[in-house]
């Protein structure tokens, strides 16, 4: 029979709907009875004691289907072949064993033993349960992926996360992969067959179970392995010359039940092993119905943000970005089209002060995640002047539009900690200035600072990505430089629980495990690479640090509400203060300001200050 005729003819789902089984039933009754009365006659049978037992298990048999059509009306039908349809044949079998003991007492003269009712249900079950095992088998070969169009896949871990993987694949007949081998390390496992897959060794018999079934991918189906066990795994597949994929972690697929269309390539989050650890934490903030604004909508940290959102359920979401591209891109993220013309979308530059006011007094948010901002290091240390026009000056557009807003979030970073770049400068005066609004309007006004974001636009990742596609080589500051990492999700996880747990004025900061070699980084992408890739040290740029910090000197590391996130006080700047600052002075000088305003005390105005800087 044809593929597609196959797959499309209906199924038959439970007993019942198949004549077949009642006849089996019958069938296994009528052995069960009459074998039993042979068995307790010691194989000896005259022809009334055979006709006696044929009718009293033809009775059964009547009685079986009865009883069994009761039980599936009263309590519904289960899967033919399951667990379940076993436990309620079980059931029905008893229930008729026990009226057919007291029907065979009550008859004058006994037709059968007193035991061979009893006796033949055991027999009868088991013939029953055949029959419908068999049934089922022949049913879910006819659901395996077909060998010539399938590729032929090795699975390494036979844990649940690995059954329910293999078991997605032999349900599928127009699936992608057909599991031909099961690997584990675990030795109790030896040995074991799984829905007819068997198992073929462990790790190190990647190249032997390769060469053996001509598998041509290896999937690792560990859901909780660490990343130094996927690197090791993923070395032996690949020297096999066998692809290599794996389950996403657990984390990923708590959601949802585990399908074939997990399957995926393995990402530098994998091979790091960078734990995601505010994945279990209610991130819809109270923004269900809310009215929520997003600035940088378009950018890696803004469009995570807008789609998490719109799972919570908002009353409405506008999304603002200056790029008309980006916008266009998150559109069709969202809802699958991309005609700019809905109100949600609102093109506007935070540098435009009026306009920027304009919209926040108009469209009247409830909600602000403020995500908007120039993030390059060494471009904004060669152009202070824009930092203090986009990050600085627009966030103040936005904060002083906020007189009615209930929450706003401002999006920080790490290298607002104990900052030494013209990056991390304006990004701690934003922390400042969001104090400030703390302090001045009825609103809960707070800051959430994190590290970088793997695989976000123009982050390190996607930068030594493309130098390696390009042919070029892995250009690294030092050898010994660490940053922290996260990923977009859990970046915007933070985000999102921010808006729900931070208190007006403060900066919630991840602890965000371990920090990450670069050089690390570096090797983990080449390795990848189809050529070799060479790796290049060029030292470190004009305000970068060698190591990250989370927490400045003078902050205390206060985690009053959850184990993982730091609650830090921030001090409030005077807006008043930015107005001294000249983007168009001399790039040293302006530099100078901007870090003189982060180490400025709270309440110091810069006119009695201004000594310090030289000014006076």
């Amino acid at each position: 029979m044809p593929l597609s005729a196959r797959t499309s003819a209906p199924t038959r789902p439970t007993a019942d709907r198949w004549p077949g089984f009642a006849l089996a039933d019958a069938a296994a009754w009528l052995v069960g009875v009459t074998v039993a009365t042979w068995a307790r006659y010691e194989f000896d049978l005259t022809a009334a004691q055979i006709l006696g037992a044929a009718g009293l298990g033809l009775l059964l048999a009547v009685l079986h289907q009865g009883f069994g059509w009761y039980r599936r009306l009263r309590w519904g039908r289960h899967p033919v072949g399951s667990l379940e349809d076993a436990r309620s044949l079980a059931a029905v079998a008893g229930v008729v064993a026990v009226v057919g003991t007291l029907v065979d007492l009550t008859l004058p003269g006994r037709p059968v033993p007193a035991s061979a009712p009893i006796l033949g249900a055991a027999v009868a079950l088991v013939g029953m349960l055949t029959a419908r095992w068999a049934h089922r088998h022949r049913r879910d070969r006819t659901l395996r992926p077909d060998p010539r169009s399938a590729t032929p896949v090795l699975l390494f871990g036979a844990g649940e996360a690995g059954h329910a993987l293999l078991r997605a694949m032999l349900s599928d007949p127009q699936g992608r992969y057909l599991p031909v081998g099961l690997l584990d390390d675990d030795p109790a496992k030896r040995g074991l067959h799984v829905m007819g897959v068997r198992m073929l060794g462990n790790r190190n018999a990647i190249g032997a179970a390769v060469r053996r079934t001509g598998a041509t991918t290896v999937i690792f189906s560990v859901a909780t392995a660490s990343a130094e066990e996927i690197r090791e795994v993923r070395a032996l597949t690949v020297a096999t010359g066998a692809d290599f994929k794996v389950l996403p972690p657990v984390r990923e697929l708590v959601d949802h039940r585990i399908t074939v269309t997990d399957v995926r390539s393995p990402d530098i989050a994998d091979l790091l092993g960078r734990r995601q650890v505010v994945a279990d934490l209610a991130t819809d903030g109270g923004l269900r119905g809310q009215r929520i604004l997003v600035t940088g909508a378009g950018g890696s940290i803004g469009s995570e943000l807008c789609r998490q959102i719109m799972r919570a359920e908002p009353g409405e979401l506008m999304m603002l970005d200056r790029d008309e591209s980006a916008l266009h891109a998150l559109q069709l993220s969202l809802n699958g089209r991309a005609l700019l013309d809905g109100n949600e979308l609102i093109l506007a530059d935070l540098r435009d002060d009026e306009g920027i006011r304009r919209i926040i007094r108009e469209r009247r948010p409830d909600v602000i995640f403020h995500a908007a901002a120039l993030k390059h290091l060494p471009l904004l240390q060669r152009h202070p002047g824009e930092a203090v026009k986009t990050n600085i000056w627009g966030t103040l557009s936005v904060l002083d539009a906020c007189q009615d807003v209930a929450k706003f979030v401002n999006i920080s970073t790490d290298k607002a900690a104990d900052p030494v770049s013209v990056l991390g400068y304006s990004k701690r005066i934003t922390e400042r200035l969001t104090a400030h609004a703390a302090q001045s309007y009825p609103g809960t006004f707070l800051s959430v600072r994190f590290g970088n974001v793997l695989s976000s636009r123009g982050s390190v990742v996607t930068a030594f990505r493309a130098q390696v596609e390009a042919g070029l080589p892995i250009t690294v500051t030092h050898p010994e430089v660490t940053r922290y990492l996260m990923t977009v999700q859990e970046a915007v996880h933070l985000v999102l629980q921010a808006a729900a747990i931070g208190r007006d004025g403060e900066a919630l900061v991840l602890d965000m495990g371990e920090p990450v070699r670069i050089d690390d980084l570096a090797r983990q992408i080449a390795a990848q690479s189809a050529g070799e890739a060479r790796i290049v040290y060029t030292g470190l740029r004009p305000g970068e640090k060698l190591h990250e910090d989370l927490l400045g000197r003078d902050e205390t590391d206060i985690r009053p509400l959850h184990p993982l996130i730091s609650h830090v006080t921030v001090p409030p700047l005077d807006p008043a203060e930015t107005s001294s600052l000249d983007p168009y002075d001399d790039p040293e000088k302006t530099i100078e300001r901007l870090a003189w305003l982060c180490r400025q005390p709270a309440g110091i105005p810069a006119e009695l200050d201004s000594v310090a800087l030289g000014t006076r």
